[in-house]
């Protein structure tokens, strides 16, 4: 069976319901994991056949617990995941491009594949109490999540990807 690990980092919450969202379809396709960022470790990412990476945009760019999974994780796993499929959710405040592209240019140098559009959720969060806030998403949005965890994990036991 395929392993599809879901790597995510959250401090109001919303980017957790996100991941978690993805992950409850995910496990019904096949094996899923679901970790915080700061437990994952190289060997995590080895045994992994597919990611989701989910994490919210922070000053328009990715959180920095999120960037430092990758920074501790990426020369360890350098040229041994390459081609392995993956697809980005980013919590927003305003739009998540930066967050988006600095992830992508991440898993580009890992030669991951992406197989899905990067799911963005904008909170519209814009003051200090909103952006500090814990975040309730939408169930619309979860829905979202839900299908991209489902499709990414499906596509894997299916040889898809």
């Amino acid at each position: 069976m395929t392993e599809l690990l879901i790597v995510w980092h959250s401090r109001t919450g919303g980017s957790r319901q996100m991941a978690e969202a993805a992950f409850a379809a995910a496990k019904a396709e096949c094996t899923a994991t679901l970790k915080p960022a700061d437990d994952v470790r190289p060997d995590d990412l080895l045994r992994a056949d597919g990611y989701i990476f989910c994490a919210p945009e922070n000053l328009a760019a990715l959180s920095g617990a999120m960037k430092e999974f990758f920074d501790r994780c990426y020369y360890e796993v350098l040229g041994r995941i390459e081609g392995r499929p993956y697809a980005l959710m980013i919590c927003a405040g305003s739009d998540g491009a930066g967050a988006v592209r600095q992830a992508a240019r991440i898993a580009q140098g890992w030669r991951l594949r992406p197989v899905q559009e990067p799911l963005i959720v904008c909170t519209h969060a814009q003051t200090r109490d909103q952006i500090l806030g814990q975040k309730t998403i939408p169930e619309e949005d979860l829905v979202r999540c839900r299908d991209l965890g489902q499709a990414l994990a499906a596509g894997l036991e299916m040889g898809a990807f």
